[in-house]
């Protein structure tokens, strides 16, 4: 049967949804670190606890760009403005990334993707405090948004909040983790190397870097789990569902479990039911092999995360049916 790792927020993390979670077809509760607050990571682990056995993973924000807070939490850029990037982590009207000194690793002529191609900004030039960028594509940004670079540049497989998380998740006896934007199999030694205890690791595939060393990956890492929405930044969106078959096969061929994530059932977050589209999606990513799907805002967020569960098992039953 299909495994699914469910992704808590607002609409499951309640006593409602947790003491009904089934165990034979959830295998994971995931809780985002790139949306939840550091210091409410003890209690949110009690309350599922509390009402479910069903084990936690704790997904990183690991190596990725987004904007810091920003002041008044939205900002509008409009195309062909000037706008700053801050050098520093100071709070003012310009816009601030995350992690700490990422400025060190742009440079001028950098392309800037940002929140999924809502806004695209070039850096045209730089000071000691700011870069400064003119704005190729305008539109909305708020605050936490991924940001893409349309180069190869090193950052670190951790943040800093992924690493107190770690800490605390150790504390709690947490005993799955999810690596975001893994690139290499060091990354996941390196991950391993914080733990006194033994963890399960589960490598997310959401970048160039990823799909090159993807074969090292999996030598190292306990479950592979293909992000599509990220790598949808890096490679074009139409190359998506061939990437998608290759890593599936590659992991079936290592006996390592692979999973996939991102728009499975996204109408489904204002809506009852799906659309042909995405059952059919469904359907062919599991006939291609994959052992599972993880549900984010269609659970995270979403009116029926319930339903979606319901949805994603009959879909997984007909395709046992249809084997017998």
């Amino acid at each position: 049967m299909t495994k699914l790792f469910i992704t808590l927020g607002p609409s499951t993390l309640n006593k409602n949804f947790l003491s009904h979670v089934d165990c034979n077809n959830i295998k994971l509760l995931r809780i985002n670190l790139s949306h939840t607050d550091i210091k409410e990571i003890p209690k949110i682990v009690k309350f599922i606890r509390k009402y479910s056995k069903t084990p936690i993973c704790l997904d990183s924000e690991g190596a990725q760009i987004r904007t810091s807070k920003l002041c008044g939490g939205t900002k509008k850029l409009i195309t062909n403005k000037i706008i700053r990037i801050n050098k520093s982590n100071e709070s003012n009207n310009n816009i601030t990334l995350v992690p700490q000194n990422i400025f060190r690793n742009l440079k001028v002529n950098d392309i800037l993707s940002i929140d999924f191609n809502s806004v695209v900004v070039k850096i045209i030039k730089e000071n000691q405090r700011y870069f400064e960028c003119k704005v190729m594509q305008g539109g909305t940004i708020g605050s936490n948004k991924s940001i893409s670079v349309n180069r190869d540049i090193t950052i670190p497989p951790f943040t800093d909040k992924d690493i107190k998380a770690f800490a605390i998740g150790e504390k709690l006896k947490i005993k799955n983790y999810a690596l975001s934007f893994t690139s290499k199999a060091s990354d996941i030694i390196k991950l391993r190397n914080l733990f006194k205890n033994k963890i399960t690791i589960t490598s997310k595939i959401e970048s160039k870097k990823g799909l090159r060393n993807l074969q090292e990956i999996l030598k190292e890492a306990d479950n592979i789990l293909i992000d599509r929405g990220d790598l949808s930044k890096e490679i074009p969106l139409h190359e998506i569902p061939r990437k998608q078959k290759e890593i599936i096969s590659k992991a079936i061929k290592a006996k390592i479990p692979v999973y996939v994530a991102t728009n499975l059932l996204e109408s489904m977050v204002t809506r009852m039911e799906p659309t042909r589209a995405e059952v059919n999606d469904v359907y062919n990513t599991l006939i291609d092999g994959a052992t599972g799907l993880v549900l984010a805002a269609e659970t995270a967020i979403g009116k029926y995360p319930q339903k979606c569960i319901e949805m994603i098992l009959k879909i997984s039953k007909t395709i046992k049916n249809c084997k017998k």
